[in-house]
């Protein structure tokens, strides 16, 4: 079986707060869940530091689960001449596509159709950009059969990959390739469980306050019950609430929003349809294939000012967009009819004070607050290990910390090949295990079954979802899971279609009342 050192859940969480609270000392304390805090904590850990990482909500809370479910490779910050910050993107998604968690991120066909009314000169320039991404792809030395090159294709390919493509005037399609998670909140937990599975304390719905740089005050916000915390280090990586924190850091969140449908919508498609903006030069649209037969349809920039929401909402604007975008290259026009759900996300933007946010650098900061608080402000997604191994760097260099070089570079998290969690031979997953299963977990799906206690485990939680009853069982006793929303929102993404979120509540509230 998996050790228990991978494993979150509500008994280790009372445990380890009990065990704070007795010895409030610690190298680093990491505020915030998402995906950055999580990749610090675990670069953190497995540094040999004593790492402590809070969220106020849940793991993967905010933006990180609202993002386009893409591991980038930077063809767009190349083609705006920022050459640093698409080499790394490049690099990244190769460390996360080869080693880090390659049971997660996948290859994702590119497909934009050669439609009559796209112009000569513009065909020109999305062949040129998909070579210029198969040159990234190289420099980064992610191999063609990680990522395959880019290449014209046929009309009859064109249509078996989007089969509700606009006919008439299609001249074929050009193909890229780019990396895509299964999930991003399901990369938040693995990469949370790797950081414990090495040491590191994850805590959540734990809230932090008065931070220094060097004490925090933590607030259980279970219990209600309040204690200090000493550290060396304290970091700041809440992203678009990391004025919250530290009052004198400006950002300018900008919102991207998706609209959700049922795979059908789309004719079942196998690639994304990506669409150009009219008017744009590198933006498009994307008609993304996801789990659970969805479709997933982005993505805006919108500037979104004013105080942060826990959740923000599309606006109608932006739903009207992304629909008149996509119908562009659509035989059939989708309405908001066929919308089945929506959400949308907060890019923690550096604040520049000028320009469009869509024209905002994605570059990341590390800025030390008057107080001492390291903060990480910035970057995306794609870049989290990279930004986590920067900031550690600095806080050990300033902090006079002992710690080892960062390790990450080569580490696998859970479920990925050479993890030293619970594993069966990777040849053997198929022969027994749903593929949907495999996707999720990679080679730590079996486990997922074998540490069922629940009756039916294979059956699905609700008819026509092919998410079973071991995973809900496995996100409360492994994945730190501890209401409902985190069953259905965050460990699965069932919540993203409100119809088939109140089909599953009352089964997520059983393996909560199981548990207790």
């Amino acid at each position: 079986m998996m050790p228990d050192t991978a494993a979150l859940n509500a008994t280790r969480r009372t445990a380890e707060l009990t065990g704070l609270a007795e010895r409030p000392a610690v190298d680093v304390v990491v505020i915030g869940g998402g995906i950055t805090g999580a990749g610090i904590a675990l670069d953190a850990a497995t540094r040999g530091l004593r790492v402590v990482c809070v969220d106020k909500h849940d793991l993967a809370f905010g933006t990180s689960r609202w993002s386009s479910k893409l591991v980038h490779g930077g063809l767009r910050y190349l083609a705006t001449g920022n050459v640093g910050i698409a080499r790394r993107s490049a690099i990244e998604r190769g460390i996360l596509m080869t080693r880090n968690a390659p049971h997660l991120v996948r290859a994702m066909p590119q497909l934009v159709p050669l439609l009559g009314s796209m112009r000569r000169r513009d065909r020109a320039l999305v062949r040129t950009g998909f070579l210029a991404g198969d040159a990234l792809r190289r420099l980064a030395g992610t191999p063609a059969t990680v990522l395959p090159r880019s290449r014209r294709i046929s009309r009859d390919h064109t249509v078996e990959l989007a089969p509700t493509v606009r006919r008439d005037g299609l001249d074929g399609g050009l193909l890229a390739y780019d990396g895509q998670l299964i999930d991003d909140a399901r990369l938040v937990a693995a990469v949370a469980r790797t950081a414990a599975q090495h040491g590191a304390t994850i805590l959540t719905y734990v809230a932090a306050s008065q931070a220094t740089g060097d004490a925090v005050r933590l607030t259980d916000q279970l219990s209600g019950e309040s204690f200090d915390v000493s550290a060396r280090a304290v970091i700041n990586a809440t992203g678009v609430w990391a004025a919250d924190i530290d009052p004198a850091l400006r950002l300018r969140p900008s919102r991207g929003t998706h609209l959700v449908f049922d795979a059908a919508a789309f004719g079942n498609p196998t690639a994304a349809l990506t669409v150009p903006i009219p008017g744009e030069l590198n933006r498009f649209v994307f008609a993304m294939p996801e789990q659970l037969d969805r479709v997933y349809l982005g993505l805006t920039d919108e500037e979104a000012p004013g105080p942060v929401p826990d959740v923000p909402q599309p606006t109608s604007a932006e739903v009207s967009f992304l629909l008149d975008t996509v119908n562009t290259a659509l035989g059939t026009a989708l309405s908001t009819e066929d919308v089945r759900g929506a959400y949308a996300g907060l890019r923690p933007l550096i604040d520049t004070g000028e320009g469009r946010t869509a024209d905002v650098s994605r570059n990341h900061a590390v800025v030390e607050s008057e107080s001492g608080v390291l903060s990480v402000i910035g970057g995306k997604l794609t870049e989290y290990r990279h930004m986590a191994e920067d900031v550690l760097d600095r806080a050990v260099r300033l902090r006079g910390l002992t710690a080892t070089e960062c390790r990450t570079r080569d580490l696998p998290l859970i479920g990925a090949p050479g993890n030293p969690g619970w594993q069966v031979p990777a040849g053997s997953l198929h022969a027994w295990l749903p593929d949907s299963l495999v996707s999720r977990y990679g080679a730590e799906a079996a486990n997922v079954l074998a540490a069922a206690t629940c009756q039916r485990p294979g059956d699905p939680v609700a008819e026509g979802i092919d998410v079973i009853r071991a995973e809900f069982e496995y996100a409360v006793s492994h994945e730190g899971a501890l209401t409902v929303e985190d069953i259905v929102d965050r460990r699965t993404r069932i919540g993203l279609v409100a119809h088939d979120r109140d089909r599953v509540l009352g089964v997520a509230g059983e393996f909560l009342a199981a548990a207790d």
